[in-house]
């Protein structure tokens, strides 16, 4: 082979190495750009079970299944919840016992693989907790938005926003400490979401372009009796919620936020769940791949969600070990406005997992927060 078809050979393998690696990068960025219904939430490893009987189930040992707290177990036409770790059952070492808590629906059998999510309930505020609600439409930017609408006989509303790998029913944990307190909670579904307007390649812009669904819901809930809201969201629920106080133009009705693991940092949480799916080598790769996708800079969601803009109270609650929203972030927001802000940390919890680890410290931190705001 002469000299220019060794250049041609060098140059086609070059060629197709880097096809290689953008198609590579593409496909770790997919994890958090089109979460989907019926996963495992991002990050989230399938779990065996090994056993089960009528008050637990033996998983793989995992961080994910030594985790304190209780958790969503969730299958293949399955629904259920995990209590705490059960230590004095005897059990092989590679494998963990838990408290099965109940089965909404489905069988927890040998030979399933699961994952854990922070979403407890299935079903409907009315279903699974026995709470009267209302279906209602939010009119949105790009169609209607599904929503939940539970009554309260105060004037201050809570919307709630659910993350990355969950659905509205995560914000159901919370429905009866706020429905204790009398407050109206409206519930959203947002683009994206089963029932609601669909995105364009059906992509995730991490918040960015969410949050306008969020601050259609406060204009609904304006419209329908709201004289204040307070904004509720977890990971890019939170992101959303953030932005939504900051951008609205119903700004002024916002009487405070509560940020759960937001999600501010979308490469580095990007990279996080790449790391998943690719060698380290090609994560710069599936970031740089999602910036082509979403339009959005590596730094447009720390940098729109300014706090130096805040003007109402927020309360920030985020994990220990959330491994895709770095609690350094939260951190570095309630510094920057100490005045405003206050940080709960919870050892020990995940992603969005906080009242998951500690519902009790949770809910009357967030009574603290709410009881000035009613």
């Amino acid at each position: 082979m002469g000299l220019r078809g060794a250049t041609a050979t060098a140059a086609a393998t070059l060629i197709g190495a880097g096809a290689v690696a953008v198609a590579a990068g593409r496909y770790a960025g997919d994890a958090a750009l089109k979460p989907a219904p019926g996963h495992p939430p991002p990050g989230e490893p399938r779990i065996a079970v090994h056993d089960a009987d009528a008050g637990t189930v033996t998983l793989t040992r995992t961080p994910a299944t030594l985790r304190p707290g209780t958790y969503g177990l969730a299958g293949r036409g399955l629904r259920a919840v995990v209590g705490p770790v059960v230590p004095d059952v005897s059990h092989p070492h590679h494998c963990v016992v838990r408290r099965l808590e109940r089965v909404h629906h489905g069988t927890v059998a040998p030979g399933d693989h699961v994952w854990l999510t922070p979403q407890v309930h299935a079903g409907t505020p009315r279903d699974a907790l026995g709470l009267d609600h209302t279906d209602v439409d939010v009119p949105g930017e790009l169609g209607w938005l599904p929503a939940w609408f539970l009554p309260g006989a105060r004037d201050t509303w809570v919307i709630s926003a659910h993350g990355m790998g969950t659905t509205r029913e995560h914000s159901m944990v919370l429905m009866p400490f706020l429905h204790g307190l009398r407050l109206p909670v409206l519930v959203p579904a947002y683009r994206g979401d089963a029932g609601a307007p669909r995105t364009a390649h059906g992509i995730s812009h991490f918040g960015a372009r969410e949050w306008r669904d969020l601050d259609a819901a406060v204009r609904y809930a304006v419209a329908h009796g709201a004289r204040r809201v307070v904004l509720h969201g977890w990971s890019t629920g939170a992101t959303m919620a953030l932005l939504t106080a900051l951008d609205s133009p119903e700004s002024d009705r916002v009487a405070g936020v509560v940020l759960d693991s937001p999600l501010l940092d979308w490469p580095a949480a990007l990279g996080a769940l790449a790391a998943h799916r690719v060698p380290a080598p090609l994560i710069p790769l599936a970031v740089r791949a999602a910036e082509g996708r979403t339009g959005l800079a590596p730094d447009a969601l720390l940098a729109a969600a300014d706090p130096g803009r805040l003007s109402v109270p927020a309360l920030v609650v985020h994990g220990t070990d959330d491994a895709l929203a770095a609690p350094s972030r939260s951190r570095e927001l309630a510094a920057a406005r100490p005045e405003l802000i206050t940080l709960r940390t919870v050892r020990g919890a995940g992603h969005a997992a906080s009242w998951n680890v500690d519902p009790q410290g949770y809910e009357e931190s967030l009574r603290r927060f709410l009881v000035p705001l009613m």
